[in-house]
């Protein structure tokens, strides 16, 4: 019983410490999301201000939004290839360890016993 108690202890860990991770990532990406749609907006505003009693101010608009749109598009590739290659370390691999462990020695235990 000591055992299932340590291993639910394990997966408590496990799934604090994911959460912890996690939330971290959330945070520091929303924030970074704010501020750099602030600072885009703001950049869009002092275009169009330069540009508008010219004749370029459709064109800059236009040259805008396509700008953007490549950069997202360039953004959800890089996304989707780091989400592919990135290494994160699984979850519960701590209770996957020591039950990997507990296993052999579990094994040894009952093939001793049959004999």
């Amino acid at each position: 019983m000591r055992h299932i108690g340590a291993y639910i202890e394990l997966v408590a860990l496990d799934l604090a410490r994911a959460q912890r991770e996690i939330t971290a990532q959330v945070v520091a990406s929303a924030i970074a999301a704010i501020c750099a749609l602030f600072a885009v907006f703001m950049f869009c505003l002092g275009v169009v201000a330069y540009t508008w009693d010219t004749a370029y101010r459709v064109a800059a608009i236009a040259w805008m939004g396509g700008v953007f749109l490549v950069i997202a598009i360039a953004a959800l590739i890089y996304r989707s290839r780091l989400s592919r290659a990135r290494a994160r370390s699984p979850l519960l691999a701590d209770v996957k360890r020591e039950w990997q462990e507990d296993r052999v020695i579990l094994e040894r235990i009952l093939s001793s016993d049959e004999n």
